[in-house]
């Protein structure tokens, strides 16, 4: 099987369709050699691309860029020491770098959503209908924070609004999807939005004049990684089904982040 056969197969069996415009493109690699193994990951770092020449694959699946930049363009980049360190490791090794990001979201349900309802348990929660709604027994904003910090394992969790407020309508935002959509789900009746990463004079700041408002709005921020990993490592048990011939491994980035 090729890697551009590899590639088909999966696609074919996303429910959705991705637009003309889509980022869901090979950005490395020959298409047409033997894959010898697949490794999933949600961002293809230098560290990620050496465990996957560690493990004989040579296919490598990232939701996110690899370049610093959505579409991967490379030319501002170039002479960059940490670009062409990055880029000399993949040519080198042959790597074909394939990104998945669009078709996953589009999928019904959200893979990456789904995979997070896993992670967080969940799975029998979300609303009906809803690529983001999850329907929770009675808590905290501070007990909800808390099981999210416990269940993904993160060292830190930022949330905004009142910790003793009663959570139970939450919105899963994960990634980075902005002010205006999980604004409009806290005007739609979600009383937490859970995201990924936020702006932080958008979301945030509409919870906190909520207070005068006399309305009961919150927030949480994950870190754009803590929030989509499980949705990956979801998605590699889902692409490994399609391809079982293939070894398929999913490897996590991890959080960048570090604290004081």
């Amino acid at each position: 099987m090729t890697i551009q056969q590899a590639i088909d197969r999966i696609t074919a069996k996303f429910n959705g369709k991705s637009g003309e415009h889509t980022v869901d493109t090979l950005k490395s690699g020959d298409p047409s050699q033997t894959v010898r193994a697949i490794v999933v990951t949600f961002m293809a770092t230098r560290e990620v691309f050496a465990q996957a020449v560690a493990k004989g694959a040579n296919l490598v699946i990232t939701h996110e860029p690899t370049f610093y930049n959505h579409l991967d363009e490379e030319e501002w980049l170039r002479n960059d020491p940490v670009y062409e360190s990055k880029r000399k490791f993949i040519d080198q090794h042959g790597l074909a770098v394939w990104r998945s990001h669009d078709l996953p979201h589009i999928h019904r349900p959200d893979m990456i959503v789904a995979g997070m309802a896993r992670e967080l348990g969940w799975e029998k929660n979300q609303v009906p209908d809803s690529p983001h709604g999850f329907l929770l027994t009675p808590q905290t904003l501070q007990q909800l924070a808390q099981h999210c910090k416990d269940k993904l394992g993160i060292k830190t969790v930022r949330f905004a609004g009142d910790p003793t407020m009663t959570c139970t309508r939450v919105s899963l935002r994960v990634g980075a999807g902005g002010g205006r959509p999980a604004i409009n789900d806290l005007m739609a009746g979600a009383e937490v939005v859970i995201a990924g990463e936020s702006p932080e004079w958008e979301t945030c700041e509409y919870v906190r004049d909520s207070a005068a408002a006399g309305e009961k709005k919150a927030l949480i921020v994950l870190g754009h990684a803590n929030s989509e990993e499980g949705g990956m490592k979801w998605m590699s048990e889902w692409i490994a089904g399609i391809l079982p011939e293939v070894p398929v491994t999913y490897i996590p980035a991890g959080d960048p982040f570090r604290f004081v």
